[in-house]
């Protein structure tokens, strides 16, 4: 897949912004904050119509107006549409093809995106938020059921922990009964989350695990592991997840009434990486970090890409210049000719590779786009 026009119209410093993409590696370049990022997340955004770079979403619309608007047309291999998503302080309103989507759960997936930005390469030291928060964007966005699931899940997630704050000032057990009905409803989503999260996360295992493997120059073997607050198996189907859930919740009843918090679930959930069987996170050195990082990312790629029968649009957002050559050179030969990339740099000056020599090239400065080739 591919975008072939973006279109913008009151988003961060662009007022009126049109831009025509081939299928191919597009470089923006421009010196640092003339708008060369925003350009990136408007993309982003368009497809997951969130951003990655702020949750408050009146960030986004330029100052002094009342919305922001990001418009694309994208081409598959078998199908054309339009994307169009407008963002107001009364929330966003998204259309696939000028019909207004009921739910952003309906309209995310549509297009898929890989976003590479600095930040990720904090995606093994950072903090379990950061690698939760992967997770479920990338599943997010080729399994709508999963986002529904964890939609509800956080829904009912934030009712019980109001409950339990209740209940912990007021030292009552008086509202028993209606925690325990949000657990059963808390659990069944937990459950969902927990098994398909199992489930991805051995799917990017395989994919990210030979790509390390290249990467290292055949040295080092990663391996991915998803870490549960409850203590599951990978055999255990949808039913005994569910059951695991009720005995843990169960055992801890009291001792969350006691904090006013719920203690386990899926928001508590964590992704432990090692290599050659030592954990990156606390033994593994920066270079290795930054080698998982990037093994992850490509490996989005083939996972989509085997989810969905299209590749996914690449997002590289200044982070050329954080790789060294050999890490440069293994991503760029990796999305030749395969992936339809954008990516952002102060300048290409020192990256000598037939990939950005064919690429397209954007002149950004104070919010206008200008092509040079």
């Amino acid at each position: 897949m591919h975008i072939e026009k973006l279109q913008l119209r009151n988003y961060r410093n662009y007022k009126e912004q049109s831009l025509e993409f081939e299928n191919k590696v597009n470089v923006f370049l421009g010196e640092n904050a003339q708008g060369k990022t925003n350009v990136m997340e408007s993309i982003y955004v368009l497809a997951m119509a969130r951003s990655y770079r702020t949750a408050k979403d009146k960030e986004l619309i330029s100052w002094d107006e009342e919305y922001a608007k990001i418009e694309g047309s994208i081409k598959k291999r078998n199908s054309s549409f339009d994307l169009s998503l407008v963002i107001s302080q009364k929330g966003k309103k998204a259309k696939i093809s000028r019909i207004e989507q009921r739910r952003l759960t309906d309209y995310v997936g549509h297009l898929n995106v890989v976003m590479f930005a600095p930040e990720d390469l904090n995606l093994v030291k950072g903090s379990p938020q950061v690698r939760r928060r992967f997770i479920d964007m990338e599943i997010g966005q080729v399994n709508a059921v999963y986002l529904n699931d964890l939609s509800v899940y956080q829904k009912i997630l934030s009712q019980r922990n109001s409950l339990l704050r209740e209940m912990y000032r007021n030292k009552s057990q008086q509202n028993m009964t209606m925690l325990e009905i949000l657990t059963e409803q808390l659990i069944d989503k937990a459950a969902r989350v927990t098994l398909k999260r199992m489930k991805y996360m051995e799917k990017l295992q395989s994919w990210a695990e030979p790509i390390h493997h290249g990467i290292s120059r055949g040295l080092e073997t990663l391996k991915i592991h998803y870490k549960p607050t409850i203590e599951v198996c990978d055999e255990l189907d949808l039913s005994k997840m569910i059951e695991a859930f009720h005995l843990k919740f169960g055992k801890i009843k009291e001792k969350e009434i006691d904090r006013g918090t719920s203690l386990f679930g899926p928001h508590r959930d964590d992704l432990l990486f090692s290599v050659n069987g030592k954990d990156v996170q606390t033994f593994g050195s920066q270079g290795q970090q930054r080698t998982t990082a990037l093994s992850l990312k490509l490996a989005e790629i083939d996972l989509i890409y085997s989810e969905v029968g299209e590749y996914p649009i690449l997002l590289l957002d200044d982070v050329l210049s954080e790789l060294d050559d050999f890490r440069q050179s293994h991503l760029l030969n990796t999305i030749q000719g395969k992936v339809q990339t954008f990516v952002t740099t102060t300048s290409v000056e020192g990256i000598h590779h037939e990939t950005l020599e064919k690429a397209a090239t954007y002149k950004v400065h104070a919010g206008s786009i200008e092509r040079l080739k």
